[in-house]
């Protein structure tokens, strides 16, 4: 029996309280694909049943990557200060254990993907995007764009959620899916930037244990501005989204909230310095949460209720 204690390690492990950067995003895609005109709309009871098994696939596949990068990196973790107490090294939770929550979490993620049927798309896709996104655990052995990889992980949920509502009408029309890709786009840059300003942390690390990442390879000045790139691009892309998906109908109050995201990839930007990152979890989290939230709630109002 999992006792509290236990339930909170499993929380901690998985860091549960970082969904708040794909889940907003996935329930943006289930909004945006509901009032987008279409063909082929849900029933109120019926989007109220995808969504909730959005929700479940999302908590599911999150749960199920990150156990499974905690496994794969527990050695590497043990042999770094910075992450030497997580809970495999630290022995807190045993391989086995991790191991057997990998395994519930991945039939979970592939059952709430069954919830959808008859659309029989997310079935489907799932054991090909559960690949992906643990297939990032092993992405900064051979490659430093492993920051891309880990953002089109998170940029796959508004395109999963997009198909999980909309399938029937993208089998369709394959165009229909457009505005979900635009908003992926968006958010693969938005992610890769903030993983870059987190992973400067561990730039010396990785250099020596031969680890690929944007700081080892450029150093934590190099990497910033490669960071500084990527959000740039990210705000470029969502200006532009409205205009090249004008049935998406978005105005002043997106266009008002991108003013202020605009402003906190700024603050970002300068809570990280190459000779401080005493504020690198400030700026990835705290701000980024913001981000996500904030971008999301306010995309769905527009489209929504305006």
């Amino acid at each position: 029996m999992t006792t509290p204690i236990q339930l909170r390690n499993y929380l901690e492990l998985i860091r549960f309280s970082h969904t708040v950067f794909a889940l907003p995003f996935a329930l943006l895609g289930v909004v945006l694909a509901a009032v987008v005109p279409q063909s082929i709309e849900p029933t109120g009871g019926l989007l109220l049943w995808r969504t909730g098994a959005v929700i479940a696939c999302m908590v599911t596949a999150r749960s199920a990557a990150m156990a499974f990068n905690r496994l794969v990196d527990a050695a590497i973790d043990a042999r770094n200060p910075r992450t030497a107490t997580r809970h495999l090294p630290s022995g807190r939770l045993s391989s086995s254990g991790v191991w057997a929550f990998f395994g519930l979490m991945t039939l979970g993620f592939i059952a709430s993907c069954a919830l959808f049927l008859p659309n029989w798309i997310p079935l489907v896709g799932a054991v090909p995007v559960l690949a992906w996104i643990c297939g990032y655990s092993y992405a900064k052995r051979f490659t430093s764009a492993a920051h891309l990889w880990l953002g089109i992980a998170l940029a796959l949920s508004p395109v999963c959620a997009w198909l999980a509502v909309r399938g029937e009408q993208v089998l369709m029309d394959p165009s229909d899916i457009g505005p979900a890709v635009g908003l992926a786009l968006a958010i693969a840059l938005w992610v890769m930037g903030f993983d870059i300003v987190y992973a400067c942390q561990d730039a010396g690390f990785d250099r020596e244990q031969g680890l690929h990442s944007v700081p080892a390879r450029f150093g934590v000045s190099g990497a910033l501005k490669v960071a500084a790139i990527a959000h740039s691009l990210m705000l470029v892309v969502l200006a532009a989204w409205p205009w090249f998906f004008p049935q998406l109908q978005l105005g002043a109050v997106y266009f008002g909230c991108l003013a202020v995201v605009a402003g906190l990839v700024i603050v970002q930007h300068r809570l990280v310095r190459p000779d401080d990152l005493g504020r690198v979890n400030v700026a990835f989290f705290h701000v980024n949460a913001i981000i996500s939230f904030g971008l999301s709630a306010a995309t769905a109002l527009d489209a929504w209720l305006l």
